[in-house]
C-alpha cells in the first residue's frame, strides 16, 4: 500500500469531528483505536474498488456515492471533499459526474448498474439493471462526464 494513500486517511479519520473531540478531552487511546478502525475500513473499501467488477464513483448534485456492488459509501459532498471516492478514482475505479446532466427525469428514470454480474434482460423496465458499460453509455448520452472508463475502446 503507498504511504500517500494510508497518509491521507489517516489524516481524515483523525479530522473527524469525533476523534478531535476524544483527543480534547483527553482520550487519545480511543481516539486512536477509533482512527485506526477508520483507516482500515477505508482501506478494505479502495481494495473492494479496485476489484469489483461493478464498483465505480458517482458524484452528483446529492453528494457523493462509492458503490460497491451491494455496498455503498457516500458523502453529501463533491467528490473534491470525499476523500475516500477521490482516492478510489486515483486507483481507477470508473468516475462518472452526472452534475453537467440537465434531464434529471431522464436520469431518475434510468436502471441501476447491476451489483453483481447478473444483468435484466429487458432494461427499459423500471427497476432493472444493466452492465456498467451499458449505465455509462446511457448517462453519457444525457451529458455526463466520465473518468477511467472501463468499456473496452472501439477502433475507428
Amino acid at each position: 500500500m503507498q504511504t500517500g494513500i494510508l497518509r491521507v486517511l489517516r489524516a481524515t479519520a483523525a479530522s473527524w469531528w469525533r476523534h478531535k473531540e476524544l483527543r480534547r478531552t483527553g482520550q487519545t487511546r480511543q481516539a486512536h483505536r477509533l482512527e485506526r478502525e477508520t483507516v482500515l475500513r477505508d482501506l478494505g473499501y479502495l481494495k473492494q474498488a479496485a476489484s469489483l467488477p461493478n464498483a465505480h464513483v458517482i458524484c452528483g448534485e446529492g453528494g457523493t456515492f462509492l458503490h460497491l456492488g451491494w455496498t455503498t459509501v457516500s458523502a453529501l459532498a463533491p467528490i473534491e471533499r470525499f476523500p475516500l471516492a477521490a482516492l478510489a478514482v486515483a486507483r481507477g475505479a470508473p468516475f462518472i459526474d452526472i452534475r453537467p446532466v440537465t434531464n434529471v427525469i431522464a436520469l431518475a428514470n434510468l436502471p441501476w448498474v447491476a451489483r453483481d454480474r447478473s444483468v435484466d434482460p429487458d432494461p427499459c423496465v423500471p427497476g432493472t439493471s444493466v452492465s456498467l458499460a451499458e449505465y455509462i453509455d446511457m448517462v453519457e448520452a444525457l451529458g455526463a462526464r466520465i473518468a477511467n472508463d472501463p468499456r473496452p475502446r472501439q477502433s475507428a
